[in-house]
Parts: C-alpha cells; structure tokens; sequence
C-alpha cells in the first residue's frame, strides 16, 4: 500500500480568499515522493521535481520555498512571474551550491486567487483546471513534447497517454537561467472551482472523470482526496498531487459588509429605542411634575401635584396643600365628584384658581342669605295685610249698598 507524505505547507498570514482542499501521494510504483505544493490563500501552487532519488524533490522543495516568500500578497500575474524566475534561479544556485545534484529540475504551476481574480504563472506539465459551470476546462498548455506533437497533429491526446515518450517536458525551472513562466488572467465567478494537479493526476484519469468527481464532491479536502484515490485506483505510476480551491468571490466580503450593517442597524435602532424611551419618560416625568388635581381629604379640598391613580401599584403624585374650603359648602354635585374621583388641572397654579373660585362662590351665597335673615316672614305679612285690604274694601262696597237702599227708601 503506497504511503503518503505530510503535505508542504508555507506559513503565512494571509486571510483565505476560498476554501480548499490538498493532498499529496507517492502512488504506487514510486518509493519516494518529488512533489511539493504550498498552500497559502491567495496563492497556491504545485512543484513536480525530477532528475532522480532526492533532487527532484530538493528542486521542487526549493521552488515552493521561493513562491511563499516572494509571491505577492494580492492576486498579480507579472509579480508571481517574477516570483517563479526567481524559484528558477534558486534551483540554478542550489546546483552550484550542492544543493542536490545536476539535472535536477521542477516543473511549477502557481496560482493566485482572491475574489474572482485569478492569475496562474506556468512552467511544465502541471495543469491548472477551472470547473465552470459545471463543466471542466484546462487552462494552462503542458510544456511537453507531447503537447507539441498533438499541436502539429502527429499524435491524438489518447495516444499521447501510452506513447513511450509522454514524461518529457521541454520547459522547466531549473534548466535555463533565461528561462520565463507563462502568464494567465482569468476572472473567475463565485461557485467555480480551481484545480491544481501534478502529470500524476491528468495522466492517470480522463478529465471527464476528474470533471465528474470535481461537479458531485461539495467538501474541497474531500475532493481533493477522491482526486488522489482515484489515481492511485488506475495505477498510481507517479507522485500525484491536488489541490482543489473553491470561488468564494465577494461572498464572504458580503457576508461581513451584511454583518456590519445589520450590526450598525442593531445600534442605531437601539440608540432610537433609547431616545424614545427617553423622551417618554421626560414628558412623563415633566407631566407628572407640573400637573395637578383637586380631590378630598379629611372633608377638605386639598390639591395634589402629579396625576391621580396608579399603575402596577405605583402612583404619581402627591399632596400639595389641603385647604381651608370644606365640601359641605359646595354644591352637591360638585362635592360628591370630589369625594368619588378627582377634578384635574393643567397646574397646581390652575388648581389654586378653581379652589379660588369655590370659595368665591362659597361667599357669595353667604352673603345672600346674610343680607335677607327673615325673608320669609316679610313676605307672609305681604300677604296678609293685601288680603286685609281686599276684605275691606269689599266690605265697605257691601255696606254702601245697603246704605244706599236704606237711604232710598226713608223718603218713601
């Protein structure tokens, strides 16, 4: 059963642009590992030494080592072509260096991919895939004799798969200190996915396979993993390695501009709440403070500041002065709605000028009774002494009459 080695990461502190997904294997026939990878959101990147047991995995150790270090921080194809001239040159210098050994090469195949742009510097036959749309496309051309001779037409890309010369490359780093990676700007959208692969994977399974694989496994490490497997399954005849990163584009950017805002609106409808509450409980209070009413105690109207009642057993109020005027020398109506409730005012000012007022009434009608004590009797002697009057003259009608006749008939 083949092993698998750890996967080579590069440290860095870069936020992830997408989610992903790596793996690395020996396959099946070889005893040693050559590839390396890094992976570093936004940049990945796939290194397939050559040139026999150790150097090629020195070459590709050292390129990786060189693309973490200086690759950009944001997605630029000239900057990570320079990046991968300088991994070239450092595999150069690791030769004169004794740094593993002379041959040894690697091929590179980089990517940067941050929102939905994504730049590839290439070397080699390590692919970049794009999965649009659910449909798979390559976008990097191997620099392989391979390619060259299915370019001129002299070979079918399925006998290039079994043709006896199918591992030789014609560009690599480490085989020409002039040597210059190709560059690619793609715009990429939000759900497509970014395959890198060592020739371990796009030798081994058809990319109709791959693009079936890549479409039904959501989970990129999951992915990446099923990639592998499925290479090892068809024979495993070399180092194979994947790495599968996902479009995430502005989503997450929007996600956390959506959470800022909401968080924003959170505040600003609380600060209102707040104001509003405030303001409530100002006009409450300021009501409360200048308000007043009028209400018994003791038999007395008294006058209370605030407002009568209470809510949830607490009132808001309380008594201001109790004054001399007693509801037993107010009308009846007005007293009994003092006894049973209360007679409210703008203010305890307002309030004092209706006690005010009672008492003005209160003194007229005293006054009135003062001015007449016996007008009841006066008016009964009225009445008497007229109906004397009446009885008298109509007597004295009565006695001329009878005068008269008696007077009439003396002379007869």
């Amino acid at each position: 059963m083949a092993s698998s080695r750890p996967h080579r990461r590069a440290t860095s502190t870069r936020t992830p642009a997408s989610t992903f997904g790596s793996r690395t294997d020996v396959g099946c026939l070889r005893d040693h590992n050559e590839d390396s990878l890094v992976v570093s959101p936004p940049l990945f990147a796939v290194a397939d030494g050559m040139g026999g047991h150790a150097a090629g995995e020195v070459a590709s150790e050292i390129a990786v080592n060189v693309l973490a270090e200086q690759a950009p921080a944001h997605p630029d194809a000239n900057a990570l072509g320079n990046a991968v001239v300088a991994a070239n040159r450092a595999v150069l210098r690791g030769v004169h260096e004794g740094v593993g050994r002379e041959g040894m090469g690697t091929t590179c195949t980089a990517a940067m991919l941050e929102g939905e742009r994504l730049v590839i510097a290439q070397v080699g036959d390590s692919r970049a895939y794009l999965l649009h749309q659910g449909k798979l496309q390559q976008l990097t051309r191997d620099h392989s004799l391979m390619a060259d001779m299915i370019e001129a037409g002299q070979l079918t890309p399925e006998e290039a798969r079994t043709h006896p010369q199918r591992s030789v490359i014609t560009r690599a780093l480490g085989s020409d200190p002039h040597l210059q990676p190709d560059l690619y700007e793609i715009n990429v959208e939000t759900g497509d996915r970014l395959l890198l692969c060592s020739d371990g994977l796009s030798t081994m399974v058809q990319d109709e396979d791959i693009e079936s694989l890549m479409a039904r496994t959501r989970d990129p490490q999951r992915c990446a993993s099923q990639l592998v497997n499925a290479a090892i399954a068809a024979g495993g005849h070399d180092n194979v390695t994947v790495i599968v990163a996902d479009v995430t584009g502005y989503a997450e950017v929007r996600r956390k501009k959506m959470a800022r805002k909401t968080k924003l609106t959170v505040a600003l409808v609380l600060v209102l709440l707040a104001a509003l509450v405030g303001g409530a409980a100002y006009a409450f209070s300021y009501w409360t403070d200048h308000a007043a009413y009028l209400a018994e105690q003791d038999g007395k109207v008294a006058i209370y500041r605030g407002v009568p009642g209470s809510v949830l057993g607490m009132t808001f109020s309380h008594l201001e002065a109790t004054t001399d005027v007693s509801l037993d020398d107010l009308q009846p109506g007005l007293a009994n709605r003092l006894r049973e409730g209360a007679i409210t005012a703008d203010s305890v000012e307002a309030a004092e000028a209706l006690v005010e007022s009672y008492r003005q009434d209160i003194a007229q009608s005293q006054g009135a009774d003062a001015a007449d004590p016996g007008g009841g009797a006066s008016t009964g002697s009225t009445s008497g002494d007229a109906d004397g009057q009446d009885a008298a003259s109509s007597g004295g009608s009565a006695g001329g009459g009878t005068s008269g006749g008696a007077q009439g008939g003396a002379p007869s």
